[in-house]
């Protein structure tokens, strides 16, 4: 799994192994023989990895649940959090992990932002208030 993450995460950076190498301090052998599954980077090395490639270690490594491996691995900060289904009311229910990630409760406010080309998006109230006061402050 690590092996297959530093292929993906390399070549969707544009990187050779040789480039790899050099940015975090290894030779390209080590970068081979980890993405054959030979070897695995040791933590100062999955820790560099993380930085360069902006994830987590959780998902460098694998740790990650089987509905977010279909995007691949997901750069800090996003998630996929998996389907949901609409309720005969309207109603959706969000996933648990979504609900602690963004401390997120019964009762909680969310914006609903559409866009037709690229769908629509729940916020939490807080940012949109947020970032409508950013918007009056520049007045």
């Amino acid at each position: 799994m690590v092996g297959e993450n530093i292929i993906f995460l390399r070549k969707r950076n544009g990187m050779t192994q040789e480039a790899l190498s050099e940015r975090i301090n290894v030779s390209r052998q080590t970068v081979a023989k980890w993405e054959r599954g030979e070897s695995e980077p040791d933590c100062s090395s999955l820790m560099r990895l993380s930085t360069l490639f902006n994830v987590t270690i959780d998902a460098l490594v694998g740790n990650v649940d089987e509905d977010q491996k279909i995007v691949g691995v997901a750069p800090k900060g996003k998630y996929f959090f998996g389907m949901v289904k609409i309720g005969e009311d309207g109603s959706i229910v969000l996933p648990q992990k979504a609900l602690e990630i963004f401390n997120l409760s019964i009762g909680s406010e969310l914006a609903v932002l559409g866009d037709e080309d690229r769908g629509f998006a729940l916020v939490p109230k807080k940012q949109i208030t947020d970032m409508f006061s950013l918007v009056d402050s520049d007045k």
